[in-house]
């Protein structure tokens, strides 16, 4: 059964930097496609960024691109998420996500494993 860990997370002020990180164990973690989704309070879970198994090909939603990176290691089975410049409506729980079955890659309903979240705060 395929498992993902989040760690990461925490408080930082607006302009600050933070990176999270996501192992994922018990499958074959180069042949998945791998994102990173939020949910603030009160709002659906939105899709941040994802990336193909190779890690070549990489996708932002416009509210992150150019402050925020995704990378993978796949000798570590890890996924990562450089955030920079991060801002007060960044808040929110990350989640990574592994196993894309197809459709849309923002439609957290298309992904088939989930870890179980890190939270980020930042203040103004």
């Amino acid at each position: 059964q395929v498992q993902l860990v989040e760690s990461g997370g925490g408080s930082v002020q607006a302009g600050g930097s933070l990176r999270l990180s996501c192992v994922v164990s018990g499958g074959t973690f180069s042949s998945h496609s791998t994102g990173w989704f939020r949910q603030a309070p009160g709002k659906e879970r939105e899709g941040v960024a994802s990336m193909n198994p190779s890690g070549g090909i990489t996708y932002y939603a416009d509210s992150v691109k150019g402050r925020f990176t995704i990378s993978r290691d796949n000798a570590k089975n890890t996924l990562y998420l450089q955030m920079n410049s991060l801002r007060p409506e960044d808040t929110a729980i990350y989640y990574c996500a592994a196993g894309w079955n197809g459709g849309s890659r923002w439609n957290m309903n298309n992904w088939n494993y989930w870890g179980q979240g890190t939270q980020v705060t930042v203040s103004s």
